[in-house]
């Protein structure tokens, strides 16, 4: 006997969920049919816009002033100037018309009418607005460089002055001097082989910068590596930058669903100890680059933090924004990264249940990371945890020669060592292997045989301190007893518990 529904059709298919929850009409004003559905929420277009301006002024303003405040009460009165970080791509397109449509020549149909168009809130808030862009396509394989195009869309807008940097900059001590004038005495080459990163200081690279980048990047271990490396050296050029200008603020954007993309690869990356940073941060850049600066510390906001991808679509649309676009950050020839793969599910999850990528960021936005910071990390100038190094010390599984040696511990390690004074990201980095070998990032390229360079604001540092002598000085994490041993490669590890293995 047949357990079927004969009154069932065959080709009976499960009905689509409805777009809207209720009505096609506007949620806000009651009246207007709908033009766009945000979340299962319909607006119209003449609800839409405030609320997308609202949204960014209520991501933006309570830290505009020194001491942030809540819901605000006082005028803005920042203590810098404004810079905004420009990619080309479309948050960053949104970020800066709404920053020009409400800051720099406001938007009569932006303003609030209480008070009147005279009114203290409606005046000009940062006397100087820059616009930064940093040109990656030196060091990505196929893509061109956009410098010219972003020149000329900014220079569209009145009153705000352009700023274009190459990735490279990172390693070219021209730059650094023309921003802190501080001449380069020397170089810091770094041994990779050597889990501990241990470095050497030289005289004048005999690279140029762009060989020097280059040389950063391939010794990269796996393609994951490639985009999250990219993001800090950009963020920190940038965060240098604002210092130079003596811009207090300093604008991402980064949208919702961009934001929800980055908390996760970076947890999954092991970064769980910045998710307030990724969220919005505040640098204190190093006492001896500030002393001529106007500003003690840069405020990093992401001011479209609630405006999801769909939503800056709908706003560059019906204000005929044009978007130049940015490029991938791919590794060719290898297979993607997490940052990737998180990109591809985040959007997969906005597309069919919309509310959760607004849950994350939510959530994530609660969380505190546990433990104290030792000091900044030298290369992502982020917090570093503290007892990185020790907690990885103890996980790691090493070979002895001596079994006798497997429950000491040796002495701290020596001195010049960078891997005590980074975050555990970093230190992941650049230090981890893949199960597979990724192909060449240069095939034609070759990497120094001796070790690699680091950026400027890591080398100054370091030929600037006494690291030896004045450890307990620098604000940086404290070496720690590091176990003998070498770490085992995949196939040694494997060898070891093959017996254990079910085949």
């Amino acid at each position: 006997m047949s357990c079927e529904n004969p009154t069932a059709e065959a080709d009976a298919i499960m009905p689509r969920k409805r777009k809207y929850d209720k009505s096609r009409t506007c949620v806000k004003c009651k009246e207007n049919a709908g033009n766009v559905v945000v979340r299962h929420a319909v607006y119209c277009r003449a609800c839409f816009i405030p609320q997308m301006t609202y949204k960014f002024r209520r991501s933006l303003e309570p830290y505009v002033n020194a001491k942030p405040d809540g819901p605000r009460r006082t005028a803005l009165k920042p203590t810098g100037n404004l810079l905004v970080a420009f990619s080309g791509g479309l948050g960053s397109t949104v970020l800066l018309d709404l920053v020009n449509r409400c800051y720099v020549s406001p938007d009569p149909t932006l303003l609030t009418a209480d008070g009147g168009r005279d009114h203290p809130r409606n005046e000009r808030v940062w006397k100087r607005v820059h616009v930064c862009y940093v040109e990656c396509c030196d060091v990505l394989l196929g893509t061109k460089d956009r410098t010219e195009e972003v020149k000329n869309l900014v220079e569209q807008i009145q009153g705000v002055e352009f700023i274009s940097l190459r990735i490279q900059d990172a390693f070219d001590s021209s730059w650094w001097n023309s921003i802190f004038h501080e001449d380069s005495n020397g170089d810091v080459v770094v041994d990779l082989s050597d889990e501990m990163l241990p470095f050497v200081t030289t005289g004048s690279s005999t690279q140029t910068p762009l060989s020097a980048m280059k040389a950063y990047l391939a010794s990269l271990p796996t393609p994951t590596a490639l985009p999250t490396t990219l993001n800090n050296l950009i963020r920190v050029l940038l965060q240098h930058t604002a210092l130079n200008t003596n811009s207090s603020h300093l604008l991402f954007g980064t949208s919702l669903t961009s934001l929800a993309v980055s908390l996760i690869s970076n947890v999954s990356q092991g970064g769980g100890f910045h998710v307030k940073e990724e969220m919005q941060e505040e640098w204190f850049p190093d006492a001896r680059l500030a002393k001529n600066s106007k500003i003690g510390s840069v405020r990093l906001i992401r001011p479209l933090k609630d405006i999801s991808v769909k939503e800056c679509g709908v706003w560059a649309w019906w204000s005929r924004l044009r978007v130049i676009g940015r490029e991938e950050w791919t590794w060719p020839g290898a297979k993607p990264g997490i940052g990737r793969l998180t990109k591809d599910f985040i959007r997969g999850l906005e597309t069919d249940y919309p509310s959760t990528v607004s849950t994350i960021v939510r959530t994530c936005g609660k969380l505190s990371p546990k433990g104290s910071t030792s000091g900044q990390c030298l290369l992502c100038q982020r917090p570093a945890q503290e007892g990185v190094q020790a907690w990885k010390a103890r996980i790691a599984i090493r070979s002895h020669d001596d079994v006798a040696l497997a429950g000491t511990s040796v002495p701290d390690p020596p001195g010049h060592a960078l891997a005590p004074l980074l975050c555990y990201v970093c230190h992941t980095t650049l230090t981890s292997k893949g199960t597979r070998a990724a192909p060449a990032l240069y095939p034609s390229h070759t990497s120094p045989s001796v070790g690699i360079s680091v950026p400027l604001w890591a080398s100054s540092y370091l030929l600037g301190s006494a690291l030896h002598d004045e450890s307990s000085d620098t604000g940086f994490v404290e070496p720690v007893a590091f176990s003998g041993g070498k770490r085992m490669s995949q196939e040694e590890l494997r060898g070891a518990i093959s017996e254990f293995i079910l085949d």
